[in-house]
C-alpha cells in the first residue's frame, strides 16, 4: 500500500506566523555584538560587585560590542516577572543566542566567561 502525495493539497503558509530570524550587529573582528541584561535587587553590596565585575569584564572582552542594560527589581519588577528572574543578581546574555542565565554575585571571572561563550582559557590567572 503506497500513499499518493498527488492528493495532498497545498499547505498554505500565513506570512504573520512565519518565524523571524533576530539580527545582531556583527564587529569588525567577525564577533557578534552581545546584548546583556543584569536583574539587582537595588544598590545592595551585592549588587553593586555584581555591576562592578561584569562591566570590568565586558569591557576586557568585549570593548564596545556590547550593550549592558542593568534592572532594579524595586524600579521596575515587571521587567523581573516578564523575565521569569527567580533569584538575584541574575545576568542575562539575550545575544548573540543561544539565550543564558548567569546567577550570583558575578565574581567566578571563568563561569562568566563561560557562560557567555568567551574563551575562558584566554584570562590572564586562570589555570588552563
Amino acid at each position: 500500500m503506497g500513499y499518493n502525495c498527488a492528493r495532498v493539497p497545498p499547505v498554505q503558509i500565513d506570512e504573520s506566523a512565519r518565524c523571524h530570524l533576530v539580527a545582531f550587529n556583527v564587529n569588525a573582528d567577525g564577533l557578534p555584538d552581545y546584548v546583556l541584561r543584569l536583574y539587582v535587587a537595588g544598590m545592595s553590596n551585592r549588587s553593586l560587585i555584581a555591576i562592578a565585575k561584569i562591566k570590568a569584564l565586558c569591557e576586557e572582552r568585549l570593548a564596545d560590542h556590547y550593550d549592558l542594560e542593568v534592572i532594579d527589581i524595586y524600579q521596575q519588577p515587571e521587567l523581573a516577572s516578564q523575565a521569569q528572574i527567580v533569584a538575584l543578581p541574575t545576568l542575562v546574555k539575550e545575544q548573540p543566542l543561544p539565550l543564558r542565565r548567569l546567577i550570583g554575585d558575578m565574581s567566578d571571572h571563568r563561569r562568566i566567561l563561560i557562560g557567555l561563550d568567551l574563551k575562558a582559557d584566554e584570562v590572564e590567572g586562570d589555570a588552563p
